[in-house]
C-alpha cells in the first residue's frame, strides 16, 4: 500500500505546477482526478480475479502494469493524456486494497484482523506521506516528472520482491504446524474454509455487503480532498509555497497513520468490554464519524497553522474509520468472497470520491472550498446510522 499510495498521491502534489505548465484549469483537473476513479471503479472485477487466479502472480502482475503506467506518466501533455493514463491506472490499481484484504483473511485470526488491517492501511497513508516531500525534491531538482519515474521504479522492485516471499499460509514453509493452525482455527464460524465458487449475484443480494458500500461511499471523499485537492488548496487560498508544501502538506497523512492503529484499538478495547465484533466494529466507526465533524471547520478558521491542524484531525478519523469499515468485509464474508466483497465496496468507495471530485471541480472558483468542507465533515454520521441500520452480526 505505500508504493500504491505513492504512485496515487504524486499527482495531487505535483498538480499545482503541472497545471500552471500546461495551462490546466480546475475543471479539467477534476476530469483528470475522475478519470482514475472511473477506472478504479472496476475493482469488483480485480477481486474476482484475484480470487479466481490467486493472489501471490495475480497481484503481481497488477503491481508490475501500474508501476510502467505511473512511469508513462513523466511522457504526459495536456490534460486528455493525463486523464488517459489516470483511467488505465485506476483500473489496475483497484486491485491493491482487494489483496490487502486478501492478506489479511489469510492470514490473521478474526481477533486479530483489526490490527492487521489497520497496519496494512497505514501503507496507504505513508505513500501519501512520501510524496510531498518526494515531488518537492524533483521539481527542485529536475522537474515533477522525475517523481513519476521514481515511484515507477519502486512499484518493479517491490514486485521481485513480492514473488521471492510471498506465500499464503497452507504453502508457507517459514511457519509451523501449530502457527499454520492457530490461523485457521481463529477464523469466524463458516468463513475460514469456502464451500465452493459462490456467484456475484448471490454476494450482491447480501445487505451486509450494501452497508459497508454505503458507508464507504460517504467516507472516501474525505481521503480524495486530502490527496488530490488539498495541496491545491494550500496554494490558493493559504497562499503556502512549494517549501511548505513539503514541510506541511504530508502532516495530514502522519495523523492518518495514527488513526489506522486508534480504529482498531478502540473495535479491541469494546470487544473487552463486552460487545460483539461487529458491534466493536461499528462502534470504531462512529467514533470516526463524530471526530470527522472537525473538518467542517476548516474553511473558516483563520490561521493557516489552524487549518493544517484541522486537515490532520480530518486524516485521523478518516483512517479511524475506513480500516474498520474495510475490515469488516473479512469478517462478514467467506475467504473466497473477501476479495470480490472488498471489490464492490471499493467501488462504492470511488464512486463517492468521483462525484465528489467532480461537483468540486465546476464548483469551487465560484463557491470556494468551504460548503464543502463543511459536508465532508457531515457524511460519515449517516454512514455510521447505516452500518448500524443494515449489518447483521454473522452467525
Amino acid at each position: 500500500m505505500v508504493i500504491n499510495y505513492l504512485t496515487r498521491s504524486i499527482l495531487g502534489v505535483a498538480a499545482p505546477t503541472i497545471m500552471a505548465e500546461q495551462s490546466i484549469s480546475s475543471a479539467q483537473y477534476s476530469w483528470i482526478t475522475g478519470a482514475f476513479q472511473v477506472g478504479v471503479m472496476f475493482q469488483p472485477m480485480a477481486g474476482y480475479l484475484l480470487d479466481l487466479i490467486g493472489l501471490k502472480i495475480g497481484f503481481s502482475l497488477f503491481v508490475a502494469i501500474w508501476s510502467l503506467l505511473t512511469m508513462a506518466h513523466g511522457l504526459a501533455t495536456g490534460w486528455l493524456g493525463f486523464a488517459g493514463l489516470r483511467g488505465a491506472l485506476g483500473l489496475v490499481e483497484g486491485a491493491a486494497q482487494p489483496a490487502g484484504m486478501k492478506v489479511v483473511a489469510e492470514w490473521f485470526p478474526a481477533r486479530e484482523r483489526g490490527v492487521a488491517g489497520g497496519l496494512y492501511n497505514i501503507g496507504a497513508s505513508f505513500g501519501a506521506v512520501f510524496a510531498p516531500p518526494l515531488v518537492a525534491w524533483a521539481i527542485l531538482s529536475h522537474d515533477w516528472r522525475a517523481a513519476f519515474f521514481v515511484a515507477g521504479g519502486l512499484g518493479l522492485i517491490w514486485v521481485v520482491a513480492w514473488l521471492f516471499w510471498y506465500a499464503s499460509p497452507t504453502h508457507h514453509r517459514a511457519i509451523g504446524e501449530g502457527e499454520r493452525a492457530m490461523i485457521l482455527s481463529g477464523q469466524e464460524p463458516g468463513l475460514a474454509g469456502g464451500s465452493g465458487r459462490r456467484s456475484l449475484r448471490e454476494l450482491l443480494t447480501r445487505r451486509d455487503l450494501w452497508a459497508i458500500a454505503a458507508a464507504r461511499f460517504l467516507a472516501d471523499p474525505v481521503w480524495g480532498m486530502l490527496s488530490l485537492w488539498m495541496p491545491l488548496y494550500l496554494i490558493k487560498v493559504r497562499h503556502f509555497d512549494l517549501t511548505q508544501i513539503a514541510l506541511f502538506a504530508w502532516l495530514p497523512f502522519l495523523a492518518a497513520d495514527l488513526g489506522c492503529l486508534f480504529g482498531p484499538a478502540v473495535a479491541a478495547f469494546l470487544q473487552r468490554r463486552g460487545f460483539a465484533l461487529i458491534d466493536a466494529r461499528r462502534g470504531a466507526f462512529t467514533l470516526g464519524a463524530v471526530l470527522m465533524t472537525g473538518m467542517m471547520f476548516v474553511g473558516t478558521v483563520t490561521s493557516p497553522v489552524a487549518a493544517i491542524a484541522l486537515l490532520c484531525l480530518g486524516g485521523f478519523a478518516h483512517q479511524t474509520l475506513s480500516v474498520t469499515v474495510i475490515t469488516m468485509a473479512s469478517d462478514l464474508f467467506p475467504r473466497d468472497q473477501v476479495a470480490t466483497a472488498t471489490g464492490v465496496a471499493g467501488t462504492a468507495a470511488n464512486l463517492g470520491v468521483l462525484i465528489f471530485t467532480l461537483m468540486l471541480g465546476s464548483m469551487v472558483d465560484v463557491v470556494g472550498y468551504g460548503p464543502f468542507f463543511i459536508l465532508l465533515g457531515l457524511l460519515d454520521l449517516v454512514g455510521a446510522a447505516l452500518l448500524w441500520i443494515l449489518v447483521r452480526k454473522p452467525a
